[in-house]
């Protein structure tokens, strides 16, 4: 019997001994079990693993990133025996590290298979990318797009498809492309592009960039150029103004050049040329209302419809104001109403007027003030040329310098601030209004009567006179004869001897004779001269010593009293 039970039990320790070897071999450090959720055991979540004993996984591995706990008891995961026992005889476990040996696994399965990987983008790291794929893997700068990208903070928290370029496990390595994704997504696209791109097609494409020319166009793995002509049949600035990156648009193919791989597209073909009927639609002298869409130094653009704009030059803005500048009436955005000037078809151009709206107030003054007659204003403004007056409704008129007085002459401009002030009231006449140029011409001399008629009757030619030298210039000397009125002595008819200047000779203020030898009524001038004034004392000299019986001489004497010769010495 004793043999007997000494076999039976040396049989049974000899299974036990099986068994165990085999429980411990299933609980060697590294291999991966299944374990079902038995509940929560301080920071812990307690799991059985069919072992002698139960597991324990850290609480913080069941926790998302909100905080929130996913361990329900029941549940059946997969953990990782990290230690068969610890100090305690408690198995220790990981889900994270069997979480992480089956991502690696599918990982590398689907590497093998060429398959794409999703991932969320998780934070920038020197020369890349760090992506969350379950384990973290990298994703280089040059590999996050077609091309080159400077913003990388954009991509935080996408989840994107990526290729697994490299991996190595022993390092704990994984390389990944977006760019790669892109690339073949493209080529997909482009191909079925391709089957249906032909001029005359309309696409949906996306705004992929903006230049001053115009914008590129993605039609789906082929890029195409629309140029800022073909974006509107209206005036644009700028592309930009029209459309914006990502934005997607239809377009019309225009031309497609496959040995060249060029596409040209066009926006505006796609509604009807509103220029076909524009004539009709907006005929001369019609009152139309649009927004003011740009400002020019030479005029502002208005848009009265999509793709339809005219101009109102700037010389069209205001009767009275002489404008420098669009901005200081109107303002980008604002609505306004015009008259129809001109259309024209050929040049795709049309004229409109903003005072053409209100009455010409040329014409009513023109109407209330014809030629001849007077007006008051004050001084605006003193010019080298004349003033500028005002005389009501803003309308300027000119008194030209030559204007100012019958007799007196302004030599200088200075003596213009001298007679004129600003906001003096004067008086003048009306000589000329040009309704079409808006020009007014006054006249402050007509208020009196011409005194020339009178001044050349009083300085006929031959006339003796005296007067005093006003100014001196190098072809003569000014002499005033009277308040008003001057006469010139050229400086042929002056009496100098040869080498003498005129300055030297002649000052002003100083008092001379000279007789007349011409009087213009037209010029408003009177020659003088010093020489016609001495021959002719010459001649009543000799005539005098003619005409005297009582001392007789001879023509040599007369020579030599001139000379200053007595004849006795």
């Amino acid at each position: 019997m004793e043999n007997v039970g000494g076999n039976e039990n040396s049989s049974f320790h000899d299974e036990f001994e099986k068994l165990y070897g085999k429980e411990v071999d299933n609980l060697k450090p590294g291999k991966v079990v299944k374990g079902t959720v038995i509940g929560q055991r301080n920071e812990f979540i307690e799991v059985d693993i069919g072992y002698k004993s139960n597991g324990l996984v850290p609480r913080a591995q069941f926790t998302d990133r909100k905080g929130k706990l996913h361990a329900t008891p029941g549940d059946i995961i997969d953990v990782m025996i990290i230690m068969a026992e610890d100090d305690s005889g408690q198995v220790v476990l990981s889900k994270e590290r069997a979480d992480q040996y089956r991502i690696w696994k599918e990982v590398e399965e689907k590497e093998q298979r060429d398959e794409l990987v999703s991932g969320v983008v998780v934070q920038k790291v020197k020369g890349g990318l760090q992506v969350d794929i379950g384990i973290p893997a990298f994703l280089p700068g040059s590999q996050i797009d077609i091309r080159p990208q400077r913003n990388l903070d954009k991509y935080i928290g996408e989840e994107l498809d990526f290729k697994i370029l490299k991996i190595s496990r022993e390092k704990g390595n994984i390389v990944l492309s977006r760019k790669a994704v892109l690339a073949s997504e493209r080529d997909a696209l482009r191909s079925e592009t391709l089957k249906v791109l032909a001029e005359g097609v309309v696409l949906e494409g996306v705004v992929k960039n903006i230049t001053d020319y115009g914008a590129f166009i993605d039609l789906g793995g082929i890029d195409g150029l629309l140029h800022i002509t073909d974006i509107s049949w209206g005036r644009i600035n700028h592309p930009s103004e029209k459309l914006t990156i990502g934005q997607k648009v239809p377009v019309v193919v225009l031309k497609h050049d496959e040995e060249n791989q060029r596409v040209s597209l066009g926006m505006k073909q796609l509604t009807e040329d509103p220029w076909i009927a524009v004539s009709e639609k907006y005929p001369v002298d019609k009152r139309v209302t649009g927004k003011v869409i740009s400002l020019a130094d030479y005029g502002a653009f208005i848009e009265l419809e999509e793709g339809l704009d005219g101009l109102i030059h700037v010389s069209d803005m205001s009767w009275s104001k002489k404008t420098k500048h669009p901005s200081k009436i109107l303002s980008e955005g604002q609505v306004v109403e015009a008259i129809v000037l001109g259309v024209d078809t050929e040049e795709k151009k049309i004229s409109l007027g903003l005072k053409q709206i209100s009455d010409n107030p040329w014409e009513d003054f023109a109407k209330l003030h014809p030629v001849g007659s007077k007006v008051t204003g004050k001084v605006r403004s003193i010019t080298d040329f004349g003033v500028f007056i005002g005389v009501g409704d803003d309308i300027d008129g000119l008194v030209h310098v030559s204007d100012f007085s019958w007799t007196k002459r302004v030599k200088d401009p200075k003596e213009i601030k001298e007679l004129f002030k600003k906001g003096d009231e004067i008086e003048a006449q009306v000589l000329e209004i040009d309704v079409e140029n808006e020009r007014l011409s006054l006249g402050i001399k007509q208020l009196e009567n011409d005194p020339w008629e009178a001044i050349s009757r009083r300085y006929p030619a031959g006339a003796k006179v005296k007067g005093k030298i006003t100014s001196i210039t190098d072809f003569g000397i000014f002499v005033e004869l009277e308040e008003g009125v001057e006469g010139l002595i050229h400086s042929s008819q002056l009496l100098l001897e040869k080498g003498q200047e005129i300055k030297d000779v002649y000052q002003a203020g100083n008092e001379v004779e000279s007789e007349v030898t011409n009087v213009d009524n037209e010029e408003r001038r009177i020659s003088l001269s010093m020489k016609s004034a001495q021959r002719r004392r010459d001649k009543e000299d000799f005539s005098g010593y003619m005409e005297d019986d009582s001392s007789p001489v001879t023509f040599g004497d007369l020579i030599r009293e001139k000379m200053g010769d007595t004849g006795g010495e």
